[in-house]
Parts: structure tokens; sequence; C-alpha cells
């Protein structure tokens, strides 16, 4: 991890690839992640953490199956939300969005349950930030 400040549009535009977050830091035990997402992820659940968004650009919308059945949250830019765990979740960003994700280090992008994972998703527990 670099000690310097960093800022987020120069840590976007050193990637190109869809829901393959970046760690742009951590603290204690927790990654920092930014992606670039588009299109739909997958629906599934992470047993033992909540996750954090932040949307930094763009628009993210994230559908959630509950005890009192499936909804949809509609985050425009500036915006946070944080899925309960045990949850299930798909985001989707139908135009395209920049997130910043908060959750415990090595956690999956796919959750610890999930539908089948489709080629163009790669599960992953985050890379390094190239910049």
């Amino acid at each position: 991890m670099n000690n310097e400040p960093l800022p987020l549009t120069k840590a976007l535009a050193s990637f190109d690839a869809l829901w393959s977050p970046r760690i742009v830091t951590r603290v204690n035990n927790y990654d920092v992640r930014i992606a670039k997402v588009e299109g739909e992820h997958l629906w599934h659940v992470h047993d033992d953490t909540d996750e954090f968004f932040l949307v930094l650009e763009g628009e993210l919308r994230i559908s959630l199956r509950e005890p009192d059945g499936e909804r949809t949250v509609l985050l425009p830019k500036g915006t946070v939300f944080t899925v309960p765990r045990g949850t299930e979740h798909k985001p989707s960003a139908p135009t395209g969005a920049a997130i910043l994700m908060f959750e415990p280090t090595g956690t999956l992008t796919v959750g610890d349950r999930h539908d089948e994972v489709p080629n163009s998703v790669e599960a992953t527990t985050g890379h390094p930030l190239n910049t």
C-alpha cells in the first residue's frame, strides 16, 4: 500500500476491467476497493460481513432479496448503502458506474454463496492497484 495521498480519479484511470476491484488501501483488516461496473453482476450472499458501497460516478442499483420480498435500491453518485450480512443481493449498473467498497480483507466479490459465475465475472478478493 502507498503511504501517500491517492486521488481516486487517478486510481480509476489506471484500469479498465469491469467487476474486478482494485485495492486502494487497507484500514485495519479491511480493504478499501474501487471498481468499474457495467451491466449486471450476480446474485450472491456474504454470510459473515456487511458490504458497504459508495457510488463515485454514475448510478448503481442493488437488488435485494429480503424476508418481506425483493426490492431494488437506486444509488446515484455520492450516495452510500450497506447490504447487511446474509442478505442475497445483485448489483447492476445499466449505464456504468464507479464504486468504492469497504469489506474485510479476503472477501470474495461473488460472496460465500452465489449463482453460477459467468465468464464475464471474475471471482476475486481484489487486485493490487498499479498506478
